[in-house]
């Protein structure tokens, strides 16, 4: 097997620290894993992965040798592109993960765009609520909403996720309307669990720069933004929700937007990527395109809600 080959296949055992998902991500057979491994131990005259039956980590040997391979597959890759016309032009296979409501309501619409803007870029598009790993996943870029806890990826800001607070016109109806948080212990939400920690998200509201929580009643609880607007939808409570999530249903009157003087603290929004992928063409034109898109998309909405 051309060395070059061997490096490819022993930096994604590092990353993803096993010889089965190093397999899936690049469509191997498993025993050509680990045969391409032994033959570069072999090569090298050192053992360069422990092997548990839990997982694959690098030796000391194995660290050092892996950096030098991040830079020497950079290195062939740009290389490779040296004499073409269109050697600038970005290509290959993007693994992108997107949350679930922003990868169908917004992405997937506007990716006929991009893919003609970029015909050698094809697109392996996730669409989750699910938190996934990028380097066990074999995943170019993820979209994440909110606070960041992934402290060893390289994250790109992408702005800022307005957020409102929803009701239907039956539910407001049947409970009356909710003028400021003073109201909210006498309202029921739908509740929404964190499919990552199943954590049931407090109804916050901003006071100046203070933000404020209240952990509210309600008797049904969900773990999708697609179920939280369903269930508002058939007045089951209020609910806090991206104002881009619900604009449609409340210019159609399905849902009324109330104590717009109360609203969350918009979440911050970023790309995150794994720090070997950092020079990336297909990432860079992706994260600049979706950063373009997601502003035009919030700014157009929020206009539009204001006026």
């Amino acid at each position: 097997m051309d060395r070059i080959d061997l490096f490819r296949i022993f930096t994604r055992v590092v990353e993803t620290t096993s010889f089965t998902r190093a397999a899936d991500t690049l469509n191997m057979p498993r025993s050509s894993v680990s045969a391409a491994i032994q033959e570069l131990e072999n090569r090298l005259g050192t053992r360069l992965l422990a092997r548990t039956t839990r997982s694959v980590t690098p030796t000391p040997d194995g660290t050092a040798f892996y950096e030098h391979c991040v830079r020497l597959v950079t290195d062939v890759e740009e290389a490779e592109t040296l004499f073409r016309k269109d050697r600038t032009a970005p290509r290959g296979l993007l693994r992108v993960n997107l949350p679930g409501r922003i990868g169908r309501l917004i992405v997937a619409p506007a990716l006929p765009v991009f893919l003609h803007d970029y015909p050698d870029i094809d697109i392996e598009l996730g669409v989750s609520d699910r938190t996934v790993n990028l380097i066990e996943d074999g995943i170019d870029c993820v979209l994440r909403v909110g606070p960041l806890a992934d402290s060893a990826l390289i994250a790109r800001q992408l702005g800022e996720l307005p957020l409102v607070n929803v009701a239907s016109p039956a539910y407001l109806a049947r409970s009356g309307t909710p003028r400021t948080p003073a109201d909210l212990p006498h309202h029921e939400a739908v509740r929404y669990a964190s499919p990552a920690t199943g954590r049931v998200e407090a109804w916050e509201w901003m006071a100046g720069d203070t933000v404020h929580s209240l952990q509210m009643p309600g008797r049904v609880t969900v773990n999708s933004a697609e179920a939280l607007v369903a269930c508002a939808l058939a007045g089951l409570g209020l609910i806090q929700v991206p104002a881009y999530d619900v604009r449609h249903h409340i210019a159609a009157g399905e849902l009324i937007d109330v104590m717009p003087d109360w609203r969350p603290e918009p979440m911050p929004m970023a790309l995150l990527y794994p720090h070997r992928r950092h020079l990336s063409r297909r990432v860079q034109v992706f994260a600049d395109w979706l950063a373009t898109l997601l502003a035009t998309t919030m700014e157009g909405r929020s206009d539009e809600e204001n006026g």
